[in-house]
């Protein structure tokens, strides 16, 4: 059984950097997308970031040279180190993890596990 769990919201200020964790049990990771995702209220679930396959690195064009998505040394945790941030990442951001195809990874509906989600909000 796959399960995620996310860690590391909070309020900051526009410009500051925060870091999310998404620990994972379950899974395999050269055989599955680790991903990250955000809703803002009112919004559709946006892709911001991918790990595909334990190598193949992927960001949204939103967060792109400003998140980093990377692997922790014991596989099972995947960060979201968000730099630069704007009143715009405001969002609940979630950790999915699902055995997608890399035409589909930014395509929620394709993963099958996801965490509980965890509140960033930016003020400006």
């Amino acid at each position: 059984q796959v399960q995620l769990i996310e860690s590391g919201g909070g309020l900051v200020q526009a410009g500051d950097s925060l870091r999310l964790s998404c620990v994972a049990s379950g899974i395999t990771f050269r055989e599955y997308g680790l991903t990250w995702f955000r809703q803002a209220p009112g919004k559709e679930r946006e892709f911001v970031a991918t790990i595909w396959r334990a190598t193949n690195i992927y960001y949204g064009d939103s967060v792109k040279g400003r998140f980093t998505i990377s692997r922790g040394n014991g596989e099972n945790t995947a960060y979201l180190q968000m730099t630069n941030l704007k009143p715009e990442d405001t969002a609940v951001y979630y950790c999915a993890a699902g055995r997608v195809i890399l035409s589909s990874i930014r395509n929620p509906n394709h993963y099958g596990s996801w965490g509980q989600g965890t509140q960033v909000t930016v003020s400006s």
